[in-house]
Formats: C-alpha cells, structure tokens, sequence
C-alpha cells in the first residue's frame, strides 16, 4: 500500500540544526543539497556559455575586423542572423527552469527513521522510495567532500545488506549528519527510543558546531579531527604513519609496472635514438603521479579506533570520510603480507560484510581495507577491535603465530608432506585452527595470508574433493561468508583432518549463531523462563 504525499505539516523544515532527526517524522536535507548535488555545474555550464559571448563582444567592439567566415561557430552564427535575444530569453528561461526542479527536487526528497525504518523518498515526476531496516544495517559512513566542507554539508550513506540496499542521504549539516548516525545506531543497537532520548544529553553527538562567525565554524570544522576524541581512549586509536604510508606505495605492485615500463621505454629510445616516443609516455605518467598524490591525500589522518556503537574508521585531508561498523557486521579478516613488504614487517587487513559503501576507503583502495599498511602491533590493535571475542593472551598469540610462523608445531593443523607436489613452497604454512570464537585459516609462504572467519557469521561448510586430491588422500574445504574479497577457502589438507574439520566447524557455527547476540548490541538479555517444577 503507496504512503501519500507528506503534507506541509507533516514534514518539518529544512535540517540545519542537530535537532531529533529520528523522531519518526518526515524530514528534508540541507538547503544547499540542489547547489552541491548538480548546481555547480549547471553553473560552470553558464559560465563557459557567457565566456563566449564575451570574446565574441570584445573582438566586435575591439577588434575592429569581421573574421566571422574563417572561424565559423555557433555564436557566429547566432550573431548573423540576429537571434541573440531569443538566445538570451532561452538563457533565462532555463535558469529559471533549473532553479525551479532544483527546488521542487529539494523539496520533494525527505526521509525519516521510525524505530524499525530508514525511509527515504525522491523525485519530482518518478518517485522513489527507499526503505532500510535497522537491523539489517552494516554501517553508517559520512563522506565530506571539500565542496561541501566549505558549506558545513556532509553526506550520510546508510550500508543496508543486500544488493543495492545503501540509502544515501546527500546532504545534511555537518553536526546533523554526526547527531543522526548516533540516533541510527543507538536504535539499531535494540535500545527503545526513549532510553534513546534520556541518553541524548550524556552521549557524544559526534562533532559539535563550534561557536562564533560561519567563517570560524567553517575553519574548526576543517581543522577537527574525523574521530571525536570523547569517542575513544587516545591508546587504542592506531594511526598511520606517512612514512610508513610513502614506502608502502614504493614497494607496491603499480610501482613495479611504472619501473617496467621506464626500462622499455629507456630501451628503446636509445635503440631507435628518437627522443619524440617521451610524448606518448606523458598521459601514463600523468596518471601514475594523480594516482600517487591520490593515494596520499586520501590516507593521511586515518585512524581506527572503538566506540560504544562500533568500529570508527576516518581518513581524508580535503576530502573526508569516517565510517562506523556496528558489532557483528563482519564476516571474515584476511591479514596480508605482500613480498616487498616482508623486510619491513607491514601488514594489511580486509573484511567481508554484507554491503559494500559506495565511497572508496582510505588510500583510494576498496572499502573493505580498514588498515592499508601497519605493523604487527597495528595489526593486533586492529584485530582487537573488529574480533572482540579473540581478545585473550591464547587467541592473540595463535594469531601472530599464524602470520610469522614457518609452519610445524605451531597451533595449527599443517598439511601432510605428500602436498608438496602442489603446495612446492607453503604445505608447511599450509593450514588451520579452531578457536571458541574463530576458525582461522592461514596459507602462502610467499605471499602471507591468514583469514579468520568468526563462527557466529558462518553460513555453511563445503568439503571437496578433486581426482588430484583423491590420488593425493587430500581435500579443500571452504567456508561460506557473505560475497566479499576474501575467500575463506583452503586446499590440500589431509582428508581425514578436513572430514574432522567439516564435522566440527559446523557444530561450531550452528552453536555460535545461535547464542550470538552481537546485533543487537545494547539489547537488554532476555533470560528464558523458568521451567516449572514437577510435583
């Protein structure tokens, strides 16, 4: 059944103020949402428009020839057969007209958050109406490109599971935007929303409108820092250093192929002796210094840290970006070594969850990288942080095992000898371990991988068996996750372990998944009731 249209009274007014943006009633998005969502270049078209006709004018007025016939354009044209008045009248006439479905655009595009819904509804002749349940939320990322920084305007994206299931709200005032993710997530968490409302004065509202001239507010909010420090302890924010951040973009794979394709290219100009194949070298190098100076930008002031509603990722110097993801919401964390990192002891570390924002991550990487580069301490910090459950001095130990150890007796049950054939330099790293919270699975002596999959988020177990692996007495097995860049797969183990594996790993995640009560994280326990005593 089709909601009618939302009366004047119903929907409040333009949000420029953190006020109760969750209280179940309709509501709509910064005023300067027309200008920051297509006026500017509506804008930067009229200007190019102008421009020409301003050449056009001065080479009248100044010029002091007519060359209208060698260089023959549409203002010419225009100009000789005198249809400038109609072109101006067009001119203002579509100003007028864009003005006006920028507006009805605006005003038509309001969304509200009820206790179960995040609604939104767009369009002026086709409408559209999105819905996001709360407890299918997987995070809440507020994107604040500069353009927007300057009008104190950011954008909020609400990452729903699902295949196209992000609700974007584009855009709201920049304490409003930080104030409405604390009402998503305290209503997700299970709370009722009136605990919501008693507990709005004593939690943090994110980044608070500072005091004084729109000039001083624009300049703190610049200069404050993503991740508001009542948030989060200062010990347990990890941080990444930019020389660490430089190396790592030397030592990667885009370095490789530039170093590559200068030697060709050295190659042959001293072969051939023309100097000119340089200027075909140009966009490419171009491009490699946009890509370099991108990655940077977008790196520096990351940090990560824990917040009572989840994991806090922000990065960004112009343009920023900060992004919560709630308990529970991560499906698998793959930490990798690659080569020419190996000397220097960097890391990076991926999950899997099931909705993917549709801005990039730190780095101009996938958003799924939470730490693009970091050291073994890092790495523990951040494993911390998005695995509570592996927390204690066993489970932190079997983890960095599994990244430096060699293989043997390590914790972890290796392949059998007999995988050499297939596995030439990692049968002895090749291998897994059950925890009471985690399956791990690690493999590669060259490239270091180890993938952890918590129980409560696995959906299934797959054993397999080749006629390679039969002829072997080996197996692969798998375990299924929500999709994602991290595959949790694992092959040549000996078949009798991966029966053993398949049997256990299942009972493991049927019993997590259901005591598992991480999404609804301040939901209050229901105990179940007491069994009645028998006469």
């Amino acid at each position: 059944m089709t909601e009618p249209a939302p009366t004047p009274e119903a929907v409040d007014g333009a949000v420029s103020t953190s006020a109760d943006l969750a209280d179940g009633r309709w509501h709509r998005l910064h005023p300067a949402t027309p200008l920051l969502r297509g006026g500017i270049a509506f804008i930067a078209i009229l200007g190019v428009i102008v421009v020409n006709l301003r050449d056009v004018a001065i080479e009248i007025v100044f010029g002091g020839g007519n060359d209208w016939d060698d260089e023959y354009d549409p203002i010419t044209f225009i100009l000789e057969h005198d249809y400038l008045g109609f072109v101006i009248l067009a001119i203002i006439g579509g100003l007028l007209l864009s003005i006006l479905a920028f507006y009805l655009s605006w005003r038509m595009h309001t969304f509200r958050i009820t206790d179960e819904l995040v609604e939104v509804r767009s369009g002026i002749l086709f409408r559209t109406h999105r819905r996001g349940r709360l407890d299918r939320i997987q995070g809440i990322n507020i994107v604040r490109p500069f353009l927007a920084r300057l009008f104190g305007a950011a954008k909020l994206e609400v990452t729903v599971a699902g295949q196209d299931a992000n609700i974007p709200l584009a855009y709201l005032s920049s304490g409003a935007a930080d104030e409405l993710r604390r009402q998503i997530l305290w209503l997700a968490s299970g709370s009722a929303r009136a605990e919501s409302a008693d507990a709005g004065a004593a939690a943090p509202a994110g980044v608070a409108g500072p005091a004084g001239s729109i000039v001083d507010q624009r300049v703190a909010e610049l200069l404050a820092p993503e991740l508001d420090p009542a948030l989060a302890a200062p010990e347990s924010v990890v941080k990444m250093h930019p020389g660490r951040l430089a190396g790592s973009l030397l030592l990667s794979g885009t370095t490789i192929v530039v170093l590559a394709a200068a030697i060709v290219a050295t190659i042959v100009i001293v072969r051939t002796g023309e100097a000119f194949f340089l200027f075909a070298f140009v966009p490419g190098i171009i491009g490699v210094g946009s890509f370099y100076v991108n990655r940077v930008t977008r790196s520096l002031r990351y940090s990560i840290a824990s917040t009572p509603d989840g994991v806090r990722v922000g990065f960004g110097l112009l343009s920023t970006s900060n992004e919560t993801l709630p308990p529970g919401r991560i499906h698998a964390v793959q930490v990798m070594q690659p080569l020419l990192w190996r000397p220097a002891g960097w890391w990076q570390v991926s999950i899997n969850r099931a909705s993917t924002s549709s801005a990039q991550g730190a780095a101009g990487q996938a958003n799924t990288v939470i730490l693009p580069v970091g050291t073994l301490s890092d790495v523990r910090k951040v494993l911390e942080l998005v695995l509570p459950l592996m927390v204690d001095e066993e489970s932190i130990a079997l983890l960095e095992r599994g990244l430096v150890s060699k293989g043997g007796d390590d914790g972890f049950v290796n392949s059998p000898r007999r995988a050499a054939p297939i596995r030439w330099f990692s049968w002895r790293r090749n291998g897994f371990a059950i925890t009471s919270s985690a399956v791990l699975l690690r493999k590669g002596a060259i490239w270091r991988e180890l993938v952890i999959v918590p129980q409560a988020r696995m959906q299934s177990v797959a054993l397999a068996q080749g006629p390679l692996l039969r002829r072997l007495r080996l197996a692969t097995v798998r375990l299924h996750t929500v999709a994602g860049p991290i595959s949790a797969r694992l092959g040549a183990i000996d078949e009798t372990v991966a029966v053993r594996f398949f049997q256990d790993a299942a009972a493991e995640a049927i019993a997590a998944g259901t005591a598992d009560r991480s999404h609804r994280w301040r939901a209050p326990l229901v105990e179940p009731p007491a069994e009645p005593e028998q006469a």
